[in-house]
């Protein structure tokens, strides 16, 4: 089976209507981290939470004010919002499609760390970078995690579509795919994240469920530059052509 290693968005959509499930990972291994987000949010601390979110007034926090533990659930597939997610159009799939993103997309998020698309989480902000309390996710993630991600993702192809930063949380010990995408001969960066959403999304469209399916899959406006090894990473360079 193919899983595609995602990255959250900065924008989450309000409200869910999901009952709670088991996230991925050991039972209690987010316990920590998840108290002291909660405990910093309801501590009615301004000044501390502003620096969390990363906002300069205190009027835009309002909507992410609230008890993570005791809050409406949504898919996580679904909770994020940005340009990542605007291309992947989830909203307007099919079911098998919607599916499809919730068992085979590996999310990594800045507060619940590694979770799949079908897992069900609280609308939160904490800003790229920022420590939890005393806490950073991505070694925090990276120390409690990594054994988990390793067994979970030993018999599976791995198509890393995250953004660099989120090596942090997870590097893979096994191959894996990533993609690298040019225009005019230059690296993109805000296209780059339209274009990992348009990926995922054909990739989900298409049912793929290993490298050598998706090698063979033809995506619009994408043509593949050159193919870069480097020990166990296999990099897919494209042309975006317009």
């Amino acid at each position: 089976m193919l899983k595609i290693l995602f990255s959250p968005s900065e924008g989450k959509i309000t409200g869910g209507e999901e009952r709670e499930e088991k996230l991925f990972g050991a039972p209690h291994a987010r316990d920590e981290i998840l108290s002291t987000y909660r405990d910093i949010i309801l501590s009615s601390n301004e000044e501390s939470i502003k620096a969390l979110f990363g906002f300069k007034k205190f009027s835009e926090c309002t909507p992410y004010i609230v008890d993570i533990f005791n809050s409406p659930l949504m898919h996580a597939i679904e909770r994020y919002d940005g340009v990542a997610y605007d291309y992947l159009q989830y909203k307007e799939q099919d079911t098998l499609t919607q599916a499809y993103l919730r068992e085979h997309t590996l999310i990594f998020s800045n507060l619940y760390g590694p979770i799949l698309g079908g897992d069900t989480i609280a609308n939160y902000k904490v800003k790229q970078g920022n420590s939890i309390g005393d806490i950073a996710p991505d070694k925090f993630y990276k120390e409690c995690f990594s054994y988990q991600l390793d067994l979970y993702l030993g018999e599976h192809d791995i198509l890393d579509l995250r953004a660099g930063y989120y090596d942090k949380f997870y590097k893979a010990n096994k191959p894996f795919t990533t993609l690298k995408f040019l225009k005019n001969g230059k690296t993109v960066s805000h296209w780059a994240k339209a274009y990992r959403g348009i990926v995922l999304r054909e990739v989900a469209k298409n049912k793929i469920e290993s490298l050598d399916e998706f090698m063979k899959l033809e995506i619009e406006n994408l043509l593949v530059h050159e193919i870069k090894q480097t020990k166990n990473k296999t990099e897919i360079v494209y042309n975006i052509v317009e």
